[in-house]
């Protein structure tokens, strides 16, 4: 059996450290930690796509909290699927002991840990819309009292926002985003980074985001 560990922040800015002191205490091998930061939308990651390729029978892989797999419901119980069945490897979830496929083996260990992932990735999920919502919910009552985001807000459209929403959530394509706010796709990501280093100055709720 080889132990693998796997780490992912949302963004380069934010920092590994403490999922990596909580991984330390299983001795596992530099070249057996993968991290990747990169948002969670989607799967197009190349440190995590490189440990499914490493995966064998019965190797292990820890992660910090469940939502390293993912950030919905859908896509975290899929991960599961390919780790555990597919690759036939174990997962223990370090802040969720139940989440632990090396103990029990046994049909009710599995039911166990299958009733339990359910519950988590569902939650994972609602928390995740409950932050959006708060989100939506900080900006639109800040342009309510009269709170302007200066020269961001006058360099895109007024309806950046919900195409903003749109293209995290994979519903439109970055192409489409650009072509929507009337610009490059070079200068749409330098709009994204300002846009959310807004939530970040001005608190709207960005902190909240898992890492």
């Amino acid at each position: 059996m080889t132990t693998y560990g796997y780490v992912r922040v949302s963004t380069k800015e934010q920092n590994e450290d403490r999922q990596l002191i909580a991984l330390a205490e299983f001795d596992i091998p530099a070249e057996n930690l993968f991290m990747d930061k990169l948002s969670g939308k989607d799967f197009e990651r190349p440190a995590y796509k490189n440990l499914l390729c490493c995966l064998e029978p019965d190797d292990l892989v820890i992660v910090k909290s469940i939502d390293r797999l993912g950030r919905n419901y859908a896509e975290i119980q899929e991960q599961w699927r390919i780790i555990t069945k597919e690759k036939c490897a174990d997962i223990k979830v370090l802040d969720t002991p139940l989440l632990d496929t090396t103990y029990h083996k046994d049909l009710l260990g599995t039911f166990i840990a299958d009733l339990v992932l359910t519950v988590m990735s569902y939650t994972a999920q609602m928390e995740r819309e409950n932050i959006r919502q708060r989100q939506e919910e900080g900006i639109l009552a800040a342009r309510e009292r009269g709170v302007h985001f200066g020269r961001l807000e006058t360099s895109i459209p007024d309806d950046f926002d919900l195409w903003y929403t749109l293209w995290q959530e994979k519903e439109i394509t970055a192409i489409e985003f650009s072509k929507r706010c009337g610009v490059s796709r070079s200068t749409l990501y330098k709009k994204i980074k300002s846009y959310e280093k807004y939530y970040e100055n001005d608190l709207y709720y960005l902190e909240s985001f898992p890492e």
